[in-house]
């Protein structure tokens, strides 16, 4: 059996996601349909990206992920079926799907009509286009048959990295306010227990001494910390409190990250 995931921006308070499965039952009964997220913010690719690459490397492999948050649904950008590490994602080609599958394998457009429902509504390609391809996919359906190999994926302009080696883009804040970066461990100054973090440019840019810790326990309530999240990625956070709001931070910003005190 199969394993369908959906990630989506619908929420759960009309039929979209319910449609969307129906769909992909229809032509694979026995799927496993797994939820994900459907509460990422209305239009929010760059959230919807962070999300699925958050979960989709969890699940076994062969495991179908569809992801549709699509503000330009209907318009020019390609419908596709991407082949990476072991899974196969299937989304509107708008970033949405490069942080989970940054060095794909294959990408298939979706153009053969088995891999589409008959009529194709501009404005809802999650039920039209979407969920009959993964059912197809569940229903053992090789993702070539979809339609003609592109050269690759759309890239995610927001959450493109910075230029320096230790400066970092904020990719995330999650709803505790945790303010996740572009950077690993590995990018920062070593041999240091505290960082000089410079947040934003120009005028409104901030320092800020920070310490490098392995959880928020390790620092007062109230307190700022530094350490490596779930992701495997540096965050910010305040213990029992909100690092984006203490700092006036949010996803774009650019965070520059020195060596501080010894």
């Amino acid at each position: 059996m199969s394993i369908v995931t959906f990630t989506t921006d619908f929420g759960s308070a009309d039929g979209y996601v319910g449609a969307m499965k129906g769909v992909v039952l229809s032509r694979s009964r026995g799927a496993i349909l797994v939820d994900i997220c459907h509460d990422i913010p209305p239009h929010d690719v760059a959230a919807g990206a962070f999300a699925l690459a958050q979960a989709a490397g969890h699940f076994p492999p062969g495991t179908i992920h569809v992801a549709v948050v699509d503000p330009g649904v209907g318009g020019p950008r390609a419908d596709v079926i991407v082949v990476a590490k072991n899974h196969i994602f299937v989304g509107p080609d708008n970033g949405l799907l490069t942080l989970a599958a940054p060095n794909p394998d294959a990408v298939f457009a979706i153009e053969a009509g088995a891999f589409r429902r008959p009529v194709v509504s501009p404005t809802f390609h999650g039920r039209d286009v979407f969920a009959p391809a993964a059912g197809m996919l569940a229903a053992s359906a090789p993702p070539e048959e979809a339609g003609r190999l592109l050269p690759g994926l759309a890239p995610l302009p927001a959450l493109a990295p910075a230029a320096a080696a230790t400066a970092a883009k904020v990719l995330h804040v999650d709803r505790y306010g945790n303010v996740i970066t572009s950077l690993s461990l590995s990018a920062l100054p070593r041999g240091h227990a505290e960082l000089k973090l410079l947040l934003g440019e120009g005028e409104a840019q901030q320092a800020v001494q920070v310490p490098l810790k392995k959880t928020y326990s390790d620092v007062e309530p109230g307190t700022a910390v530094l350490y490596v999240g779930s992701a495997g990625l540096i965050e910010l956070a305040v213990r029992n409190g909100s690092a984006a709001r203490m700092f006036n931070v949010g996803r774009g910003t650019v965070v520059h990250i020195e060596a501080g005190a010894a």
